[in-house]
């Protein structure tokens, strides 16, 4: 069941109706519709890994209640080292085995040794990665004595599994989340106003945006090796597009969706094609993710505090840790490493802290620097996108191999028989109503905003049916 769907736009509208009108006396019994909607919501995709996420809930809430009650070191060690095991084991088993197994069975292969190795015919369970990483932050906090166990279990439950966020984040934490889900909520009509207009928005992101960006991509990406080196930087730029419009897209609706249940969800983007360098990037992209490896990894390792060559060792950790987190292929190795790189220079320049505040233009030079600085952070960024993007690491080579070599700058067609450059106006107009956005809490709001949202609307109406695509690139991590 898509945000996006027509099945979706049924769900919501019941549950909400249920919530505010039925199960409004006490926060327990909205709990319990929000769990018994969450359920629902995720056996949607495939009601049998319903229990792994039943199973993994009870888990991290017993381990946790555990782990503080236990009055000897060795006692919580056990719970704790438990509770980790067990979740990075289904995750290992659902999303690595079989990468891990053809990459020692390919390795084998290279030295003369040949083996046929069991692989799992299986599909990725949607979401193990957010809500296993919801788990792991509550128990390591709870080992770390930050925080005290829950012991209400609906409560609990409902933090893991809350359907708004379930499958594709934000990356809540308890410390945030489990605050609101133990008081009752009311109804606030702005707030709920303010959740449906970021929720269009995200729908605009997504549908238009997106989507449409997606099926020009996905023609090039495809067929890459025919195409001139217009058309793949084109490619590139599509991507670039198509992912920030799909998951930023998904976050502004997941946000904006629980605001109409009393819900405040963590922000998860902030503007980052306006990055001006990749550290700043990064301090903008997919938030909830880069702030839970930089607390529960980086700082673990010794963070910023030893040399720079600890520094160092640890930038590239977080990085490579990160591209693995998004799934069992080298193309994502690769990108992670990349990244890496990119930050190398600011880590050793003591430069990574340097742009905090949003960016601001004025007719001066520094203007200029500020406009240079933002693209030459986009062109890095999409570059890496291309080995995020690409099947294989020979892929992505020979991809950006063909943007120097296939040096012609003609139109050409591609499989859906219309040229591609209209796109490229969308997307211009979408980038300077995100640049008027960039200071805003809320994106439609201020003065006009049911102009704004109509105007919305008509787009989603309008455009929005041009392309098929309609999955969710973040749905598959």
């Amino acid at each position: 069941m898509f945000f996006n769907s027509f099945a979706f736009a049924v769900f919501l509208p019941i549950v909400f109706i249920l919530y505010w009108f039925v199960f409004n006396k006490n926060k327990s019994s909205q709990n319990l519709l929000l769990i018994i909607a969450s359920y629902y919501f995720y056996s949607c995709w495939d009601w049998r890994f319903l229990f792994l996420l039943v199973f993994s809930t009870f888990l991290d809430y017993y381990t946790g209640i555990q782990i503080e009650k236990s009055q000897k070191d060795v006692t919580r060690k056990f719970w704790f080292w438990l509770s980790i095991g067990v979740n990075l084991g289904f995750l290992g088993v659902f999303k690595y085995y079989n990468f891990f197994a053809s990459s020692m069975s390919e390795l084998l292969g290279s030295v003369g040794f040949q083996s046929s190795p069991f692989l799992l015919d299986v599909v990725l369970p949607v979401g193990i990665s957010f809500y296993t990483f919801h788990g792991l932050s509550y128990v390591i906090d709870i080992y770390k004595k930050r925080i005290k166990a829950e012991y209400n279990f609906v409560d609990y439950s409902l933090f893991v599994s809350y359907f708004p966020l379930l499958v594709a984040g934000p990356i809540e934490r308890a410390t945030h989340l489990l605050p609101q889900v133990k008081v009752k909520r009311e109804f606030d009509f702005e707030k709920a106003k303010a959740g449906i207009y970021q929720f269009v928005w995200g729908l605009v992101k997504k549908v238009v945006i997106a989507d449409t960006c997606a099926t020009y991509a996905n023609a090039i990406f495809d067929h890459y090796t025919t195409m001139n080196s217009l058309s793949l930087i084109l490619g590139a730029i599509y991507f670039a597009f198509q992912i920030y419009g799909d998951f930023s897209g998904y976050s502004d609706m997941a946000l904006g969706m629980s605001k109409l249940f009393g819900i405040d969800l963590l922000k998860n983007f902030n503007y980052p094609y306006f990055s001006r360098d990749i550290a700043e990037f990064w301090r903008r992209w997919h938030i909830s993710l880069s702030t839970w490896f930089k607390d529960y990894l980086y700082i673990p390792l010794g963070g910023s505090k030893g040399g720079k060559w600890q520094q160092v060792r640890n930038t590239f950790i977080i990085f490579v840790v990160s591209g693995f987190w998004h799934g069992a292929n080298w193309t994502y190795l690769v990108w992670g490493f990349l990244n890496a790189v990119y930050f190398l220079p600011l880590l050793l320049l003591n430069r990574n802290r340097t742009n905090i505040e949003n960016p601001v233009l004025s007719w001066n030079f520094s203007s200029i620097r500020v406009v240079l600085n933002i693209l030459s952070t986009f062109i890095l960024s999409s570059i890496a996108w291309i080995f995020f993007r690409a099947k294989t690491v020979t892929d992505a080579v020979l991809y950006l191999k063909g943007i120097f070599t296939n040096g012609t700058f003609a139109s050409q067609y591609l499989d859906n028989q219309r040229y591609n450059y209209e796109i490229l106006l969308l997307v211009l107009v979408f980038v300077l109503v995100e640049w008027n956005n960039r200071t805003k809490v809320e994106p439609i709001s201020g003065k006009y905003d049911f102009v704004k949202l109509i105007a919305c609307i008509t787009a989603i109406i309008t455009l929005g049916t041009y392309s098929d695509y309609k999955e969710f690139i973040y749905f598959q991590f």
